[in-house]
C-alpha cells in the first residue's frame, strides 16, 4: 500500500465522503425532478460523480489510476441563449413544508453543491504533496465548476437564475479607472 501524508489522505477521505453523499443526493433529485431535461442532466452529473468516487477509491487502493486526463462533459442540449440582464424576475415564496422539491430548488441545490465542490476541491489540492492525489483533487474541482456552469445554464434558460448587468456607463467608469502598465525595459538575463 502506498504511503500518503496524513493531511492529504484525510482530505481525500473527506472528498470520498462528499462524493458518496452527492451520489445519493443526485439520486433523490432525479426522482423528484419534473423536467425531463433536468432529470437527464442530474443522471449525467450523478454518473460523473460516481466515476470520480470510484477513481478516488482506486487511487487510494493503489490500483493504478490515470488522473492526468480530465473526463469530457457531454454538450448541454439547450437551444435557448444565455440571458444577461434581468427580464422581470420573480421568485416564489419558499415552501417550509414541501413533500417534493421544485425543479428550481433542485437545480439551486445542485448549483450550490457544485460551486462549493469546486472551491473545496482546489483547497484540498493545495494541501497535497503526492502528484496523483493532488491532480485527483484538481480534476474534481474542475469537474465541479463545469457541472456548476452547466447547471447555471439550465437555470438561466428556465429563468430561475438571471445574471444582472451593470449599466454601460458604470462598467466604462470602472474599466477606465485602471491604468495601462508602462512598458518595462528589457532586463539582461544573468547566467
Amino acid at each position: 500500500m502506498k504511503r500518503y501524508a496524513a493531511h492529504e489522505f484525510l482530505e481525500t477521505q473527506e472528498a470520498l465522503r462528499s462524493k458518496h453523499a452527492e451520489i445519493e443526493q443526485h439520486g433523490l433529485f432525479a426522482e423528484m425532478a419534473q423536467d425531463p431535461q433536468l432529470k437527464n442532466m442530474i443522471i449525467s452529473h450523478q454518473q460523473l460523480i460516481m466515476n470520480g468516487y470510484q477513481q478516488g477509491l482506486n487511487l487510494l487502493m493503489g490500483k493504478g489510476v490515470n488522473v492526468g486526463v480530465m473526463p469530457q462533459l457531454p454538450q448541454m442540449r439547450t437551444t435557448e441563449q444565455t440571458m444577461v440582464g434581468l427580464q422581470q424576475p420573480q421568485m416564489p415564496p419558499p415552501n417550509p413544508q414541501p413533500t417534493r422539491l421544485s425543479d428550481m430548488t433542485i437545480s439551486t441545490l445542485m448549483l450550490n453543491c457544485h460551486k462549493a465542490g469546486s472551491a473545496v476541491g482546489m483547497l484540498r489540492a493545495g494541501e497535497c504533496v503526492d502528484p496523483q492525489i493532488r491532480q485527483y483533487h484538481v480534476n474534481g474541482a474542475n469537474l465541479c465548476q463545469q457541472l456548476a456552469y452547466e447547471t447555471w445554464q439550465y437555470m438561466n434558460a428556465k429563468g430561475y437564475y438571471q445574471a444582472p448587468q451593470l449599466a454601460d456607463h458604470t462598467m466604462n467608469t470602472m474599466i477606465n479607472a485602471y491604468q495601462q502598465q508602462p512598458p518595462q525595459p528589457q532586463q539582461p538575463l544573468l547566467f
